[in-house]
């Protein structure tokens, strides 16, 4: 059975349909101390797939009381599918006595699970701190369906070096276009970093901006700003992970930005595309 966590149940209801696995329905309660109790009461499985980004400190918690209640249920074989791994960038010790938080998490998950599936974790390095084996899934081509289909000599622009895979990907899923990243300059002396597409020009073509997560929209909104500023057609985003925490999208309407494009991994109004076909395709291979 697929099994949602309150935070997934749009992508979770989609896998359910494309694996032709049954959908549980998991009631999430909170006590009037403001414990929560995730309960599968309506579970009869021996296989389990929990479907839960962990987008929110409380997720984390329901994520674990989940995997405790199907295997309780008499679950003997519980796949764990994260589609967003909050803390995942905090897959360092950044400073005296900060924790690993993206280490802490991986094992705590690790103990309710027999495997863990992770939709395009921010940091490839956090698959290796978890006790169990791990599969990256690479959704970000799934971002081409929802594009118009009459782009104009698109260019898929990543915001860094880094990110140059997911562009790459969702140029390949599109068929067409070119790739490209942003260079980051600092003034030495006012420190100000200013941004700028390394190589590619950018006047009357359309231009998708790709990451695997939009977050605070800051540095997004700063590059669709350079583009505009620059002569681009149309100016789009697309990313895997819609978190558009606070402000976000206002940023990036300000800026110039014509379309936000994001998947279900964070169920957003801009979640126009699911990554159920390619968890599928990855829980099928297991």
């Amino acid at each position: 059975m697929i099994v949602p966590g309150s935070s997934s149940q749009q992508l979770a209801a989609a896998l359910a349909e494309e694996t032709d696995r049954a959908l549980a329905t998991p009631t999430y309660d909170r006590f009037p101390d403001g414990e929560g109790l995730a309960a599968v009461p309506d579970f009869d499985a021996d296989e389990a797939v929990i479907v839960a980004a962990t987008d929110a400190d409380e997720a984390w918690v329901e994520l674990l009381q989940l995997q405790d209640a199907v295997r309780e249920a008499g679950a003997t074989d519980v796949t764990t599918v994260i589609p967003y791994m909050g803390y995942a960038r905090q897959d360092a010790s950044f400073g005296d006595g900060e924790p690993v938080s993206a280490r802490a998490m991986a094992r705590a998950i690790s103990t309710g699970t027999d495997r863990v599936l992770l939709v395009n974790p921010h940091e490839a390095t956090v698959a290796g701190f978890f006790d169990v084996p791990v599969e990256a899934v690479d959704a970000a081509g799934v971002l081409a369906d929802p594009l118009p289909a009459d782009l104009d000599d698109p260019l898929f622009l990543a915001p860094d070096e880094g990110a140059i895979d997911a562009a790459a990907t969702l140029r390949d899923a599109y068929g067409a276009g070119e790739t490209d990243y942003f260079e980051k300059h600092r003034d030495r002396e006012t420190g100000a970093v200013a941004v700028s597409p390394s190589d590619a020009p950018v006047a009357d073509r359309d231009v998708v901006v790709v990451d695997d997560i939009i977050a605070t929209g800051s540095t997004m909104s700063e590059s669709v700003g350079v583009l505009t500023d620059r002569g681009a057609a149309r100016v789009l985003t697309a990313c895997v992970h819609p978190v558009l925490a606070a402000n976000a999208v206002t940023k990036l309407s300000v800026a110039g930005v014509d379309r936000i494009v994001g998947t279900d991994t964070v169920e957003r109004g801009c979640s126009v595309v699911s990554v159920a076909s390619p968890v599928a395709d990855a829980l099928d291979a297991l």
